[in-house]
């Protein structure tokens, strides 16, 4: 029997406001000591009264209306009450019933396991905003569990998905589109280690062609896209063999996911709503929108990540992989548009014909394409910074893509130019100066060089008479090992031709 997943997700978002949620403490819960980012309000202390932070609220719309949602002309905040260590008020402020943001969608498009591109749409339940609880550290080694409260308050935009997704790959770019729209819209950094997004799973499981669902299986706090990935997909597994032996999950539950053993589980039965026993929060004003206010908030959308895709894809003539990898940062898809226009300016001091710009340009922009995709990503991994700590500019970008473009330097001497203006951001044409790396093409000194080599190497160049193509890279290999790389690999080939035929 085959089974067919069912999968929603509910994820949360820090939002990087400067205060919390309902009171002025700083927005700041990494790299200080525990419980001293603390105050009466957020602690819940007896007589205090939370005020709603209004820059939450209208990047809540924002998000809202990025994901395509309507937005209610009225929203309230809700007690939702439940008992935890990490719970100081033993509630929290949250939204039930009249959330900010409703029936929105989230697109999707990309490459499945087998390089088919899928395109989607997952339905957007409801966003809203709650306050997030404080932080449980376990220590091994004492087995006693601490409270650090720095974090209880922070502004946490929840967003629901309805069950529409139906594969482990699917949540997982979920998550990463989201992440992306969130960093557009600069609302939050989504730092999965930092905890500023994190994601629970719901899935269910039915037989292929029936209607039949089992009990659904929430998936606690998972805080890597590969965490999401790889908890669903043991699940999955774990499911379809209790559906084979007849016994599928009948009550719905609540499970953990323990990263270093690649299992989930079992954490509790999973509470009903009526369990949290909601009411409206009686100390904070309810929240009304009007077309003015949410006309307003709508204006300050940014061009989104899918539709920065399409337009790269269209006015570039970009691959999809590439346009998604450009895209998935604002940052990058803003460096990579500057650096055409770099180059266009370029091409065009030139002298150059329209039509003779246009056919240089489009080889250029997917030159620089490639170099961004492969290299620049490559090193930005590697040092584990973002875009914004780049050493190198638009316009030292452009001036190495041309001498790429031109022929000036070769392969290997690109690499080596490109890494030292990420790590210094130096001009390319000092490194290539300093460096010695201008590319050889003068066919006069070319002539001598692969003369010498020839007479080297003898059988080669018989085996090369007899046919063999592969004699001939041999003797261009030991050309450029001759001029250290810089010969034009080309034009070698070239003279080696016209003096072997």
């Amino acid at each position: 029997m085959e089974y067919q997943p069912i999968i929603g997700l509910e994820i949360h978002i820090q939002l990087k406001t400067k205060s919390k949620m309902f009171c002025t403490c700083d927005n700041v819960s990494e790299d200080i000591e525990p419980n001293t980012n603390v105050c009466p309000v957020c602690m819940g202390q007896p007589g205090v009264l939370p005020v709603t932070n209004t820059q939450a609220i209208d990047w809540a719309v924002l998000s809202a209306l990025a994901l395509g949602c309507k937005i209610p002309s009225f929203s309230k905040f809700d007690r939702k009450n439940y008992f935890y260590p990490d719970l100081p008020k033993g509630y929290q402020i949250s939204q039930y019933d009249k959330p900010i943001g409703i029936n929105g969608q989230l697109i999707l498009e990309y490459l499945d396991k087998n390089k088919k591109l899928v395109q989607r749409k997952v339905q957007i339940k409801r966003v809203h905003l709650e306050e997030d609880a404080a932080k449980l550290v376990h220590d091994p080694t004492t087995k006693f569990s601490l409270v650090d409260f720095n974090r209880a308050g922070t502004p946490l935009l929840e967003i629901v998905t309805e069950p529409d997704l139906r594969s482990s790959l699917g949540a997982k770019i979920s998550m990463q589109e989201l992440r992306d729209i969130f960093r557009y819209l600069d609302v939050s950094n989504c730092d999965m280690e930092k905890g500023q997004l994190r994601c629970d799973a719901n899935i269910s499981l039915k037989p292929e062609g029936k209607e039949t669902l089992s009990a659904k299986t929430e998936i606690k706090n998972l805080n890597s896209f590969r965490a999401v990935e790889k908890a669903l997909e043991y699940e999955i597994e774990r499911q379809t063999k209790l559906w084979n032996g007849g016994k599928p999950p009948k009550e719905p539950s609540t499970r953990g996911w323990d990263d270093a053993k690649q299992i989930s589980y079992e954490m509790r039965v999973k509470e009903e709503v009526s369990d949290y026993r909601y009411f409206p929060e009686p100390d904070l004003p309810p929240l009304e929108f009007t077309k003015d206010y949410v006309k307003e908030i709508k204006l300050k959308l940014p061009e989104l990540p899918h539709q920065k895709r399409e337009r790269l894809i269209k006015q570039y003539e970009l691959g999809f992989p590439e346009a998604k990898m450009i895209a998935s940062d604002r940052l990058i898809g803003e460096f990579y548009e500057g650096v055409l226009s770099e180059l266009r300016e370029w091409l065009s001091s030139l002298g150059e014909k329209e039509k003779k710009i246009e056919e240089g340009i489009k080889k250029l922009r997917k030159l620089t394409a490639s170099w961004i995709v492969r290299d620049l990503f490559k090193h930005l991994s590697e040092e584990k910074i973002g875009m914004e700590q780049c050493r190198i500019t638009p316009e030292n970008f452009a001036e190495f893509v041309t001498y790429i473009y031109k022929e000036e330097i070769s392969g290997p001497a690109a690499k080596i130019v490109f890494a030292e203006m990420f790590n210094r951001g130096a001009d390319p044409s000092h490194v290539i100066d300093e460096k010695n790396l201008k590319q050889v093409s003068d066919k006069g000194e070319l002539d001598k060089i692969v003369e010498k080599v020839i007479k080297a190497n003898p059988k080669p160049q018989e085996d090369y008479k007899k046919g063999k193509e592969q004699a001939l890279q041999f003797l261009v290999g030991q050309v450029m090992k001759e001029t250290k790389g810089k010969a034009n690999p080309k034009i070698v080939a070239d003279i080696l031709k016209e003096k072997l035929s």
